[in-house]
């Protein structure tokens, strides 16, 4: 436990240097990578650590972000009420589509997560009097705790770093648990878990309304960081954008959706400057991984490290039969 406070301490002390030393442009860059990181990480939950792929995780951070910008608006912009807010109502609209989802399972549980997803889409794009239909929703005001406006990139940076390392090690601590250790079981044979006496069930539906806080705390995140939301953001390609970056990353892992969150930033960022096409890059990125590294990032350097310590191992031999 104190190795991981020194870590995530250490961690916050170097990324909280960050806005003296980045311009502004790539400091919203970092934001921007810890707040899909977040949501990354949240999707884990299902897909990496409960063996659940889920196509309609955009939907909690579409609630999330809407939910923080509409409270923002018509009743507080104070921080805590409206993230709390966004998380209740993640929570809740978790809570009810999971009680469908896990009905089904494999190929059956993707599409009707894809499918209540794009029903919220759909209310979202249409209710213009409440979400602003296709224009967006716009004109959200900073957020303020205890009378301090977060008013600019330096101060939206800070929460969500704060944010971020909470979560992360939040998440750390419930897959070292015995719950996640059931998730683990779960994924790997669900049948053996359920003849062990655990009601895997449960499991699955508190994995998937889990996955849901955290997605719409995401979403919360990003409409501090961008002031605006539009529909696009809830639509169903944000859903495989996210998958791409946890199996790019590495499922299963908890740097691994930290690091695919970084990369599918950078590429999206770096190649859509020089090309329109760039989601044709970053798919072939994607095709990449699936093929030769499906263990994603994560996989590339605990093979590096295994090879480095062969290596060390054989060199250390022969130094030794030469000694002798």
């Amino acid at each position: 436990m104190k190795t991981i406070v020194f870590k995530l301490v250490t961690v916050f002390v170097l990324l909280g240097l960050a806005p003296l030393v980045l311009s502004l442009f790539h400091l919203n860059l970092l934001s921007e990578i810890l707040i899909l990181a977040i949501f990354a990480l949240s999707l884990n939950i299902l897909v990496g650590f409960t063996g659940l792929v889920s196509l309609g995780h955009a939907a909690f951070f579409g609630i999330g972000a809407y939910t923080a910008g509409l409270v923002s608006l018509n009743l507080s912009n104070n921080l805590l009420v409206s993230m709390g807010a966004s998380i209740i109502v993640s929570i809740i609209t978790a809570a009810i589509i999971g009680a469908f989802c896990m009905r089904v399972s494999g190929f059956y549980f993707l599409m009707l997560t894809l499918a209540f997803s794009q029903m919220i889409y759909s209310f979202i794009y249409q209710s213009t009097n409440i979400t602003g239909g296709s224009n967006g929703l716009s004109g959200i005001p900073n957020a303020v705790l205890s009378g301090f406006e977060f008013s600019n990139a330096v101060y939206v940076f800070y929460i969500v770093l704060l944010v971020f390392l909470a979560t992360y090690a939040i998440l750390g601590i419930i897959v070292k648990s015995p719950f996640g250790q059931v998730l683990i079981g779960i994924r790997e044979n669900e049948l053996r878990v359920k003849a062990t006496g655990y009601n895997t069930s449960v499991y699955k539906y508190v994995a998937f309304v889990l996955a849901g806080a955290f997605g719409g705390l995401s979403g919360s995140l990003y409409t501090y960081f961008n002031g605006f939301i539009a529909p696009s953001d809830v639509y169903w390609t944000m859903s495989g954008n996210v998958l791409i970056m946890v199996l790019i990353g590495g499922s299963g892992t908890m740097l691994g959706p930290v690091l695919g969150a970084a990369l599918f930033v950078i590429l999206e960022t770096v190649v859509s400057s020089y090309t329109d096409s760039w989601m044709l890059i970053v798919g072939s990125v994607f095709i990449i991984f699936v093929i030769f590294f499906p263990k994603g990032i994560v996989g590339i350097g605990q093979s590096l490290m295994r090879l480095a310590k062969k290596r060390k191992l054989k060199y250390d031999a022969k130094r030794k039969s030469k000694a002798a």
